[in-house]
């Protein structure tokens, strides 16, 4: 998800050299994670179920989403349909799992019952002005509206202890109305006079207004979710720190499509002021994710790999 939404908000900023980059890696991460899922899908069907059960399995739809419009952007229409039809597979299954188990206070993961329902809105409109296809756009709508409804839903249940004590997916609050922003988009682009969605074109204002509003939200989510990190700092790697690098990559890729599709200036601007922070944010996690891999190894492993016919100490 992390990686994937970096390259799209490269690409929508014009930086198409290091988007390519993020883009293989994103590639090379979905295709190991798809290989572990159907692993345990097929050979550890009690792990896959108890995972399907939290919200993190909500991941895989919104990582294939991201991933689909990005190769959508680059061209790769059959691709990122396949991964359409993936996601609008994977929907249905694990959503109710998730929403089947959510406690009474929920943390930041818990809106990924949005990210997940937005990222098949994103990916349907994407596709629709892609290929002129109309139908999709009815796609695309009939995700944008329910997931704008399990946005509140989740709302209601967030813990706000999470602004102080969050490992990092108490971002996603945020990321959430960032990604239905980016939804959004698709839905004004298409509805303008010159778009495809004809029918749409008396509700074009009403939608061009419901996505700044959107947008204007994730912004005051990023500023109050900033100073939370520097009122109760928590400088150590957790791997829910990705859960931080994406909203805030979704949200330079919400501004810079919504100064384009609404044509908000102000809106590109911030998002070209957040896009190398956002970059600088996805590398200093990956630093904290592979110097935690090593301390996970241990010195005792370590010792005994660079000294033959010794036993590790621990």
């Amino acid at each position: 998800m992390a990686t994937a939404i970096i390259s799209v908000a490269l690409r929508l900023a014009g930086q198409d050299a290091a988007s390519a980059v993020f883009l293989v890696a994103a590639i090379v991460v979905w295709l190991l994670l798809a290989a572990l899922f159907a692993d345990r899908l097929l050979l550890d069907r009690r792990t896959w179920k108890a995972q399907a059960e939290t919200p993190a399995a909500l991941t895989a739809i919104a990582a294939t989403t991201v991933l689909g419009t990005r190769l959508s952007l680059q061209g790769r229409q059959g691709t990122a349909a396949a991964l359409l039809i993936l996601s609008a597979v994977l929907w249905p299954v694990l959503l109710p799992s998730v929403v089947r188990h959510w406690a009474a206070r929920l943390p930041g993961a818990g809106f990924l019952v949005c990210v997940a329902t937005q990222g098949l809105a994103v990916l349907a409109g994407t596709l629709a002005l892609a290929q002129r296809q109309s139908w999709l756009l009815w796609v695309a709508l009939a995700c944008f509206v329910p997931g704008l409804l399990l946005y509140a839903a989740v709302l209601a249940r967030f813990d706000l202890r999470q602004l102080r004590t969050g490992s990092g997916d108490q971002w996603v609050a945020g990321g959430a109305l960032a990604i239905s922003a980016l939804a959004g988009t698709k839905l004004v682009t298409a509805s303008a006079a010159h778009g495809p969605l004809r029918w749409a074109v008396p509700a074009h204002g009403t939608l061009r207004t419901l996505t700044l509003v959107l947008l204007v939200l994730d912004l005051c989510w990023f500023a109050v979710l900033l100073a939370c990190e520097v009122r109760w700092p928590r400088p150590h790697y957790d791997v829910r720190r990705w859960s931080t690098v994406f909203p805030v990559g979704m949200t330079v890729a919400a501004c810079l499509a919504v100064a384009a599709a609404a044509e908000v200036p102000a809106a590109g601007t911030a998002g070209r002021v957040l896009l190398w922070p956002a970059v600088a944010l996805w590398a200093f996690v990956l630093v904290g994710a592979v110097r935690s891999a090593r301390a996970e190894r241990g010195p005792g492993q370590n010792a005994g790999a660079g000294t033959p016919g010794r036993e590790p100490r621990d």
